[in-house]
């Protein structure tokens, strides 16, 4: 599947964001082999609880069987770029190889990372 097919699932992920709060709603998409996994940040009023990718993008996946995330795409509803908190960037550790980290602006423009750039000294088994 190509990065555009990717980008643009990853924005229809956004469309189900819950953050009535924050207002910063987070689509993103996971491929798995020739499989797709989409997520999106849901906020929670009763616990101040925030559930990121690692929470809904990563559990879905690996929950379903796919321990090896071959690529995943952040998009965010603010016209800057979403990285994934340092919580989720040491989940990709695990089920991530070194590439495939595309993050992406409201204006289309694409940057593509290493894992070891975002997550530097990373704890590994």
């Amino acid at each position: 599947m190509s990065n555009d097919e990717l980008i643009s699932k990853a924005y229809e992920a956004m469309k189900n964001s819950y953050a009535p709060y924050s207002k910063f709603n987070v689509g993103a998409v996971a491929l798995c082999g020739e499989k797709i996994y989409i997520g999106c940040n849901i906020e929670m009023h009763l616990s101040a609880q925030l559930y990121v990718l690692k929470d809904v993008l990563f559990f879905k996946a690996v929950s379903d069987g796919c321990t090896k995330i071959d690529k995943i795409v952040i998009v965010c509803s603010t016209h800057d770029f979403a990285y994934p908190c340092g919580i989720c960037r040491q989940v990709m550790t695990e089920f991530m190889d070194e590439n495939g980290i595309i993050v992406v602006t409201n204006d289309k423009e694409i940057r593509e990372y290493k894992l070891s750039d975002l997550m530097p000294e990373s704890f590994r088994m």
